[in-house]
């Protein structure tokens, strides 16, 4: 089966630091992947290569077959491909059902009619309405983005991210900032997604991890130390040597 995406001898150097060095990483159709790995590791370096936010030194990036490689960010998402941020990116004025409807409306083409009549818009009411439910948040429709809690603003970012329809979907530390006891919702909210969607994320909190990522790469100096499942990864010495024997890291 051709990977959802994929990377070969993906590199990239901010002069003589070499912050990601000849990755080929394979992300499968369907997948809840995680990518761990030390401050400094080239974590986030990757995910913005993937997302087309940097241009490779050297290599490629694959989306299904076709080569992406040199395609900026808003073709990438027009091919599936979506991302969000360490740092919640909302609509603090609009109200959570206003937010979900404005992607739905730019990907369907009549984001320029768009005057907070949500009336008008029913259709796109009603799939903005089913993406709320999908990561609990339907009851929460009619409050102000600004006044969610921060928890509960990750799950919005994450059903706008969804409004784009994507196929793959990368989440940079999507637990940031959030208390434990809201963490494991965004993390199971989208362990939940259909398995249509391929999940790759970014996560420091190692028991979030273990918990909902299928398969766990460790990235250390920019390069792939190991991959494997949550009880090959945790069973694995040189990868409780270089992280998981260490405090968290920022």
């Amino acid at each position: 089966m051709t990977a959802a995406l994929r990377t070969e001898n993906l590199s990239r150097s901010f002069g003589a630091l070499a912050a990601v060095s000849g990755v080929s990483f394979s992300l499968p159709q369907g997948a809840r992947h995680a990518l761990i790995g030390p401050n400094g590791a080239g974590k986030t370096t990757f995910i913005n290569l993937l997302a087309g936010a940097l241009a490779p030194s050297g290599g490629d990036v694959y989306i299904g077959d076709e080569r992406v490689t040199t395609l900026r960010q808003h073709r990438r998402v027009k091919l599936g491909l979506t991302r969000t941020f360490q740092i919640s990116q909302l609509f603090p004025n609009l109200t959570v059902l206003e937010s979900a409807m404005l992607p739905i409306l730019e990907r369907t083409g009549r984001g320029a009619r768009f005057m907070r009549d949500v009336a008008s818009h029913r259709e796109e009411t009603d799939e903005a309405m089913a993406l709320l439910a999908s990561v609990g948040l339907a009851e929460d429709a009619a409050r102000r983005s600004a006044h969610l809690p921060y928890g509960k603003q990750r799950l919005l970012e994450i059903a706008l991210a969804l409004a784009t329809k994507p196929r793959i979907l990368l989440l940079d530390e999507p637990a940031a900032g959030i208390p434990s006891s809201e963490s494991v919702a965004v993390l199971g909210a989208i362990a939940a997604l259909p398995k249509d969607v391929t999940v790759l994320f970014i996560e420091h909190d190692m028991s979030l991890v273990f918990r909902f990522a299928e398969r766990i790469t460790v990235l250390v100096g920019g390069k792939i130390l190991t991959e494997g499942t949550p009880r090959e990864i945790a069973a694995d010495e040189r990868v409780q040597a270089v992280y998981l024997g260490h405090e968290r890291h920022g």
